[in-house]
Order: C-alpha cells, then structure tokens, then sequence
C-alpha cells in the first residue's frame, strides 16, 4: 500500500475512534454490530489495491491520496430543484450527506414512508433488525467497510404490503461544501410483497470543489414487488462518486434499473443483485457520456440462485478525448437454478484514439438447462453510415449527432415513464449538440451550451 493511502486509512481509524460513540449514540444493536465488524476489517485491511482484480482498471484508488475533510458537514439550504415537465414527483434532498430536520421523514398514501436513515432507524427500529445489513456485498472491500462503519445518514423508502406510490420518488443529492468532502451515505430501500415503486435518484454538485461520495444503499424486493430505479449523475470533474447497490429479489419480482452517467470526474456503479425468488426478472440498463478525462467504471454482477428466472444487463457508452470506461459484467447461474435466462452486453463508441475502454462480460454458468449469452463491442462511428448522410445533404456535424444519439437512445428508450424519457434524451442530445463536452452549471437547468446550425430538428427523431 502507498504511503498515502496508509495516511488516509490511518486518518479514517482515527477519526472512528474519536467520533464513533457519537455516531453510534441511536444506532439498534443490529447496525451497532455491524459497524464494529467493519471497522475491524478496515483496520485488518485498509482500501482495495490494483492488486485487486476487481480493482485493477479503477481509478476510485487515485483518489484515496485526496486530503479530504471526514467530519459531517452542514445541511445548507437549497432553492435548487429539477423540475421534469409533466412529472409530478415526491421529492426529497440530501445536501452534503445530510437531510434537514425539517424533511427529515414523511408518510405517504398507503403507508410509504421516505426520508432519513437515520431518523427511520430511530422511529422503525424492528425494519432496520429485519433487513438492515442483510444483502449479499459480494465485493467486500475497505469502501465497503468504512461506509457500513461510519455512515451518518442516508436517504430510507419503506413500501409495506400492496401499496402502490402514486408518484415517482426523486431523491436529489447535493454536494455543496468547500472543504472537500468525503461523505458516507447509507440508504435502505425495502418493498415487501406487491407493492410498486418508482424512483429517480439524482447526484449532482454545486460547486467545482473536490468531493468523494461513498454511497451504498441495500435494496429488499419482495414477492410480486416491481421496482424502476432511475440513476442520474452529473457531477463535476473534481468529483469521485463510488455507488453500490445491492438489490435481493423475491419470486415473481420485477427489478428494472437506468445508470445514466452524463458528468463526474470518477464514478465508479457497483450493481449487485442476488435473485432468491424463482420468476423473477431483473433489466439492467446503462449509458455513460465521458469525455476529457473523466473516467467511469461499471461493475455488474448478477447471481442466480434459483430456477426459472431471467436478467438482462446492457450497458452502452460514449468517449471522447482522453475518457476512459470500465465494464465487468458477471452473471453467476447455480446448479440448481435450471431455465435460466440471462443476456449481458456491452458496447461503445471511441471518438479518439486516446479514449480507452476495459470492457470484460463474463457468464459463471453451473446449470446445463440454461440460455445465456454475452457479448462486447468497441469501435468508431460508421464512416459508411456518415458518407450517405452527407451524400443526401446532411452535414458531417450533423451526422455524427445522428449516429451518436441513435446508439444513446437504445438505451433511454427503455425508461418507462414518459416524461422522464424526454427529459433525458433532451439531456443526451445537449450533451451531445456540446462534442460530449458539459457546461459550467448543471445540464439539468441550463441552456445548451454550445450552438449549432442543425438542419435536422433532433427534438423530432
């Protein structure tokens, strides 16, 4: 381990040992446990290495050498919003990590109840003994660790039996602070059986500052439960973003996730699901738009433990000038999980030959009566496609807008709420209309940055 990450680790333990009574003052004897767990394995271990395979391609490592301020950070008030035309949603915020008191927890029609981790934790202790730390982590690490042990808050959705949320839930998260933030969320999602959620869960900064965001949430769906679960990100290039989310289905549940990264100087989205449930489906989406040298990496793993059930992972990027990308998709099949049907891809688009692309699908397959299959792609636009464009009068500008959003939106065209599919391919194509290049304010609010003579109306294809 480099020295610096030794300092950092050091700083961690440290700073654990200062402020852990306090941390842990409300904690149910469950968490409690758990945190202490943790912090003895990250003490024994410390943060993953490139030694790691899983770790190897990750520049979430870099960024340990930071000097980041672990204390907990004020929850400033913020006027900031994302309004989606003709999405009415329930929306709540983090800034910081950190919810206010005053939205601190709220219930909806039929029980639903959204807000604080820490505050659900003190008000629903019996749900935080049942589920609380009870999803397979599959990747243990120092990340891991040091987020189970130290977490303050975080954002907790409770969908009891039957119920059905009127609206999407839109989770907007904030980074505001100039003190380089290092901030532990932990969220805990939990459907039980029939019950039907939608939501939208936005990562965003402010200002230009240094951060890093450590983010895991723990997903329970129950029998015949659905769950839409809508990721944006778009962060600035001094932001470090490591998401994991662990999800376990029950049978006949339906599990359908969007990752969608417009901005952020290092994202890294662990995606974990462990399918315990037979009939059960899950569809997994994702699409990244780096460029500069941002870098996002997407970990994918599947497992299927029982029979009958299906997933389907498919993940598309594009990457300009010195971008780079990381896709690792796993689908495990057990033994006994026979009928099995499982569908892994990934493709991408290098504009430059500096942009570079680690691209690694993988099927771990223990049954014989399955159908799975996996597949990889890496390369330019079409030049042929790009010459009959301009040989009918479209310019090559335009052409290349065209290719690009065509392959973006095979993926955003599977979002299932209409509204929030035009906001997003509006964003793509901003992203897009700019060379893959983001503006100074954020492009859920802005204008689009860069202007162009489009001879072809985008707003209609």
């Amino acid at each position: 381990m480099e020295n610096q990450e030794i300092i950092l680790q050091n700083q961690f333990i440290e700073y654990a040992n200062n402020s852990m009574e306090k941390i842990s003052a409300n904690d149910t004897p469950r968490v409690k446990q758990l945190r202490e767990e943790a912090l003895k394995r990250f003490i024994d271990k410390g943060f993953p290495t490139k030694k790691m395979e899983k770790w190897r391609n990750s520049r979430m490592i870099e960024c340990v050498n930071e000097n980041y301020n672990l204390d907990s950070i004020e929850n400033k008030h913020h006027d900031f919003c994302c309004v989606i035309q003709n999405l009415d949603t329930e929306v709540v915020t983090l800034t910081n990590g950190m919810f206010s008191e005053d939205e601190s927890l709220r219930t909806l029609k039929d029980g639903i109840v959204i807000g604080s981790s820490r505050k659900a934790m003190q008000q629903y202790p019996e749900l935080f003994e049942k589920y609380f730390g009870t999803c397979n982590v599959n990747d243990a690490n120092g990340f891991y660790d040091i987020n189970t042990a130290l977490w303050q808050d975080g954002f907790f959705i409770y969908a009891p039996k039957n119920a059905v949320a009127e609206k999407p839930i839109q989770i907007i998260k904030i980074i505001d602070d100039d003190k380089n933030p290092f901030i532990q969320t932990r969220n805990l999602i939990i459907l039980e059986a029939n019950s039907q959620l939608q939501i939208i869960d936005c990562d965003d900064s402010i200002k230009e500052q240094s951060s890093f965001v450590n983010s895991y949430s723990e997903i329970i769906i129950g029998e015949n439960a659905q769950l839409d679960n809508y990721k944006l990100q778009n962060l600035n290039d001094n932001s470090s973003l490591l998401n994991t989310n662990t999800a376990k289905q029950m049978s006949n549940s339906r599990l359908q996730t969007h990752t969608i990264s417009f901005n952020g100087g290092k994202i890294r989205n662990n995606i974990f699901v462990d399918i315990d449930g037979e009939g059960a489906e899950c569809n997994l989406y994702g699409l990244y738009l780096v460029d500069k040298k941002q870098h996002v990496d997407n970990q994918i793993k599947v497992n299927h433990n029982v029979p009958n059930c299906n997933s389907n992972e498919k993940f598309k990027g594009i990457l300009d000038n010195e971008a780079t990308a990381v896709f690792n998709g796993h689908v495990y099949v057990a033994p006994n999980a026979q009928k099995t049907n499982a569908y892994q891809n990934n493709s991408n688009i290098v504009l430059t030959d500096r942009a570079k692309i680690n691209t690694m699908p993988f099927l771990e397959i223990y049954a014989d009566d399955v159908k799975c299959s996996h597949g990889s792609s890496i390369g330019q636009l079409d030049q042929e496609a790009m010459f009959y464009m301009q040989q009918r009068g479209i310019s090559k500008e335009n052409a290349r807008m065209l290719l690009m959003y065509a392959f973006a939106a095979d993926i955003s065209n599977n979002i299932g709420i209409e509204a929030l599919r035009e906001r997003i391919d509006d964003m793509i194509k901003r992203r897009l209309k700019g060379e893959l290049s983001c503006c100074e304010n954020c492009v859920f609010q802005c204008s689009t940055p860069k202007e162009y003579d489009f001879k072809i109306d985008l707003s209609k294809i």
